[in-house]
């Protein structure tokens, strides 16, 4: 028996990361429950549990009275008789240690002890698959999908399944059943039921995780992510730093021939990812992030956190992007409100002068966060 309890106990605590401590306090409590379920009572019962050996004993704490006829209460009481059965020296009054043959026990106290184990392992495996998937919050994994729930979709993680709500799908995917997905885990919740997971396909950290999977400089800080700025299923733009001046950090995201960026498109489903590189001076950092467009001048002012950027007139359209993706992307990634100007319209503008926004590179030691911002602002032609 205890080979065959040592077997069980090894495969649940391999299989569903179960502790062994965990089972033996479960059996230990199913025992004092068949106990009393037997007895009527279990304040006097004791469970011996050779966690070693997988053995286990119970014994019932009784007091000694002369005679068998002074026995009041069978299951605290036991007589001189039948207790120097079992220990030679012991006097009436004196506490002993009776053994208790769990094998004799009925059927309802046994199948109620057997309900005590099965619900302390189910307790536990929820648990450790909670601890699993809530140590993964905010990263990514791969899933399943199994099917849709109304408009929401049921994917499988392995041990657990996620819930992608509606809003957190890409209008422009469709999904099938056993298609596999990366998703980023937003929440884990611990549910009666187990654990309760929210997964998102449109959150930026999404393809900032995938960046830090894909690029080996990332995962060892050569480069950084510094900000990031997406419209799921369009547009990503992505600035990135190198704390070493031997590598490129564009360079070394993108790959030879793109290769590192054209994986992490594909899993995105074709969504197009502008790299580029982060500036500590926020109007290279706005000319970098207005890519592909080309900008003759930019006046950033960080204490009012906006910035004038003027254009040739043949890229005003390019440097807006279609219905303002490229500005409006380009003001989330600084941080700073974005006022786009061709050559004409800033200089009809009044008290316009081209060395306002040639100002010797815009405060070259400035250094600073920047918070994330939507607004951007353009003019009509």
């Amino acid at each position: 028996m205890s080979k065959e309890l040592m077997d069980a106990l090894d495969l649940l605590e391999r299989e569903k990361n179960i502790s062994r401590d965990s089972l033996f306090d479960a059996i230990e409590n199913s025992l004092l429950t068949a106990c009393k379920n037997n007895f009527g009572k279990a304040d006097n019962i004791k469970v011996e549990v050779d966690r070693e050996k997988c053995e286990f004993k119970c014994y019932a704490t009784k007091t000694v009275v002369e005679l068998e006829d002074d026995v009041m209460d069978p299951a605290i009481e036991i007589s001189l008789d039948e207790a120097r059965k079992i220990k030679k020296k012991v006097e009436i009054d004196d506490e002993i240690d009776v053994p208790v043959n769990s094998k004799e026990f009925g059927r309802i106290a046994t199948q109620n002890a057997k309900n005590v184990i099965l619900q302390k392992i189910r307790e536990e495996e929820r648990g450790a698959v909670y601890n699993e998937y809530f140590s993964k919050e905010h990263d990514i994994v791969t899933g399943v999908v199994q099917r849709y729930i109304g408009k929401n979709i049921s994917i499988n993680l392995g041990k657990a399944d996620a819930i992608l709500n509606e809003n957190e799908q890409v209008k422009t995917e469709r999904y099938k059943p056993t298609d596999r997905i990366k998703v980023y885990i937003l929440e884990v919740k611990n549910g009666s039921k187990g654990p309760r997971i929210l997964v998102s396909r449109t959150h930026p950290d999404l393809v900032k995780r995938l960046f830090e999977q894909e690029v080996a400089e990332i995962q060892d800080g050569t480069v950084e992510i510094r900000s990031i700025a997406r419209e799921a299923g369009s547009r990503t733009k992505i600035a990135v730093y190198s704390n070493n001046p031997n590598v490129d950090a564009v360079g070394a995201c993108v790959g030879v021939n793109g290769s590192r960026v054209n994986l992490i498109v594909d899993e995105l489903r074709g969504e197009k990812i502008d790299v580029i590189n982060w500036d500590d001076n926020p109007g290279n950092l706005i000319q970098n992030a207005l890519s592909p467009a080309k900008i003759v001048a930019v006046f950033a002012d960080p204490d009012e956190k906006s910035a004038k950027v003027v254009v040739p007139d043949y890229q005003l359209s390019l440097a807006i992007g279609k219905e303002g993706q490229n500005a409006r992307l380009a003001a989330r990634l600084t941080g700073y409100k974005i006022d786009i100007k061709s050559e004409t319209q800033a200089k009809d503008a009044p008290g316009f002068r081209m060395e306002d926004y040639m100002d010797e590179s815009y405060d070259e030691d400035y250094e600073g966060e920047f918070e994330e911002s939507e607004e951007v602002q353009e003019d009509e032609e």
